[in-house]
């Protein structure tokens, strides 16, 4: 099922969505200032290429639990919104209901990411 999920993932906006996060995150990281938040969007597009072979590893201190709240203030929010609720749209239909774990992951990592290690299965 994961090879099948992330070849239907990728070619139904998995490419596009890893693209764009990964053109984010090189944006980002022009500046010495936007690196740390270049590096979350690097691992928001690992993410967003293949989701279902990945599991999200949570951790971190006191530094990443502080860039955590900036991130929350100006971008998480939104971000684990509209995923959670393309997750809970998803699980509506049986067959959907893998997709949408996927969206779930994707918006818990939105909410956290600085200190998060995104690892294969």
């Amino acid at each position: 099922m994961r090879s099948i999920g992330n070849f239907l993932w990728f070619i139904f906006g998995g490419f596009l969505s890893g693209l764009s996060w990964w053109f984010a995150g090189l944006i980002c990281c022009i500046t010495i200032i936007g690196i740390p938040w270049g590096r979350q969007c690097f691992k928001f597009a690992s993410i967003s290429f293949f989701p279902f072979k990945k599991d999200v590893q949570f951790g971190g201190g006191a530094v990443s639990f502080l860039a955590n709240l900036l991130w929350i203030v100006f971008f998480g929010w939104w971000m684990a919104l509209e995923n959670a609720a393309y997750g809970l749209l998803w699980c509506i239909t049986i067959v959907g209901i893998p997709f949408g774990k996927q969206f779930f992951k994707i918006a818990k990592l939105s909410l956290m990411p600085f200190g998060a290690a995104v690892t294969a299965k």
